[in-house]
């Protein structure tokens, strides 16, 4: 799936100007990491592009096989309900902290990628009784969480529910995957690994994939394309390997603080180990 944001501001109801004038196109395949310091409109910028929020300047579309398949100049927010639904099926959105029920079982949670693609007595069926225990199991076996299949989501730490949500955007598969800072609660060997699953996904079934990521060595280690967010705007879109360590500075000069890696990198590389085919028989 392919988009393009054109213009597009973004004020919340209190007159805070979360994006501005933001620009930016992907096409469908492309993998995509956002960085940039606490409150630059990463989150808002996938809000946006999962329909979630719509846009109060600019146009937001988003494109299939070359054809806008909205009303041209429309919002999200302006479009029919049953579209809406049908596009929101085909996107996935991994969350920092899932909105998942604690009373909720890790199965039924799983299985709740698929409620916008299923009819819908075949959703409200699986809210009783999970009607695809394999399927459940085998995207949790991906994330290193299938002992937990039956468990209730109350008992589980805030690292296994953010790969629980993982496990839910796998089982989906969407054309689109939007990562709001998918692996904060991680270790980082955990975090690499889980990073490049989503990126080996993706590639495997020609998903685009967005990412929101606080950790810059995880980002530029592992995407070919950063596009750094400040202050709610695009500060720059480059290949991973035109993005020099002065740069990033100068894009979180705000915080008052070293760079946010992980691994405390000195020098950052470009993306070749996370594509070859050691790295995709290790995650998958």
């Amino acid at each position: 799936m392919s988009f393009a944001l054109n213009g597009v501001g973004l004020t919340h109801a209190n007159g805070f100007a979360a994006l501005q004038d933001v620009t930016l196109r992907a096409e469908k395949g492309e993998r995509i990491a956002l960085i940039g310091p606490s409150g630059a409109g990463k989150t808002s910028l996938l809000s946006v592009l999962g329909t979630a929020l719509a846009p109060t300047a600019g146009t937001a579309e988003v494109l299939d096989f070359g054809q806008n398949i909205s009303p041209k100049g429309t919002s999200f927010g302006a479009r029919l309900t049953v579209e809406l639904a049908k596009l929101r099926a085909r996107i996935g959105t991994v969350h920092q902290a899932p909105p998942i029920p604690g009373r909720q079982r890790v199965v039924t949670a799983v299985l709740a990628g698929k409620l916008g693609q299923w009819p819908a007595w075949k959703s409200l069926a699986s809210l009783l009784y999970p009607l695809d225990v394999p399927g459940a199991r085998a995207a949790l076996e991906r994330v290193d969480l299938a002992d937990k299949l039956f468990a209730r989501c109350d008992q589980l730490s805030g690292g296994q529910l953010q790969r629980v949500g993982i496990a839910r955007v796998l089982y989906q598969q969407p054309e689109l995957i939007l990562a709001d800072e998918p692996v904060s609660a991680l270790d980082p060997t955990l975090a690499l690994a889980t990073i490049r699953l989503l990126i080996a996904d993706a590639e495997a079934r020609g998903a685009t994939l967005v990412a929101s990521l606080h950790a810059v060595d995880l980002a530029i280690g592992n995407f070919s394309r950063i596009v750094g967010v400040r202050a709610g705007q695009i500060a720059f879109d480059l290949p991973a390997s035109e993005v020099s360590v002065p740069m990033l500075h100068e894009l979180y000069a705000s915080e008052g603080e070293e760079l946010p890696v992980q691994a405390h990198e000195q020098h950052f590389q470009p993306p070749a180990a996370a594509n070859d085919a050691a790295t995709r028989a290790a995650c998958c």
